[in-house]
C-alpha cells in the first residue's frame, strides 16, 4: 500500500473523529425552552423522514446498480462491492451529518439570545461539522475504491 493511500485513510479516520468532537461540543449547548425543543423535534422528525424515503428510493437504484456491476465481466464483484462502500459512506454521510445539522439549528437559536456572536459561532460550527462528515466519508469511500483497485 503506497504512502498516499496511507495518508488519506489516516486523514478520514482523524477527521472523522474530529466531526465527532465538534457534533459532542454542538449538543451539549443548550437546546433552548420547551417550544423550541418541540419545534425543533419537528424539524428533525421532517428531516428523518425526508432522508428515510429519499434513501428508500436511492436503495432501489442501488441494488439494481450493485447487482449490474457486478455480473459486469470488466467490472466485477469488487467494484460492485466498492460502489455498496460507497453507498453506505454517503448514507452515513447524510444521516449524521443532518442529524447534527438540525440539532444544531435550535442551539444556534438560543445563543442568539445571548448575542450574536456565540450564535454565528454555533451556526458555522454546526456547518462545518456536516462539511467534515460528508467530505471525509468521501475520503472514505475513495480510499476504499483505491485500495481495491490499485
Amino acid at each position: 500500500m503506497n504512502s498516499f493511500l496511507l495518508f488519506a485513510m489516516f486523514s478520514a479516520v482523524f477527521a472523522i473523529v474530529y466531526g465527532l468532537f465538534l457534533a459532542k461540543s454542538i449538543l451539549k449547548k443548550s437546546a433552548g425552552n420547551v417550544r423550541m425543543q418541540e419545534i425543533a423535534k419537528a424539524i428533525q422528525d421532517g428531516a428523518g423522514a425526508y432522508l428515510n424515503k429519499q434513501y428508500k428510493t436511492i436503495s432501489m437504484i442501488a441494488v439494481v446498480l450493485f447487482f449490474l456491476v457486478g455480473f459486469i465481466p470488466k467490472l466485477g464483484w469488487t467494484m460492485a462491492f466498492g460502489f455498496l462502500v460507497g453507498a453506505v459512506f454517503s448514507a452515513l454521510a447524510g444521516y449524521i451529518g443532518m442529524n447534527v445539522s438540525v440539532r444544531a439549528n435550535v442551539r444556534t437559536a438560543e445563543a442568539a439570545r445571548g448575542g450574536i456572536n456565540d450564535a454565528l459561532s454555533l451556526a458555522f460550527r454546526g456547518g462545518h461539522s456536516y462539511r467534515t462528515f460528508s467530505s471525509r466519508f468521501g475520503v472514505a469511500r475513495g480510499y476504499s475504491f483505491l485500495c481495491n483497485h490499485s
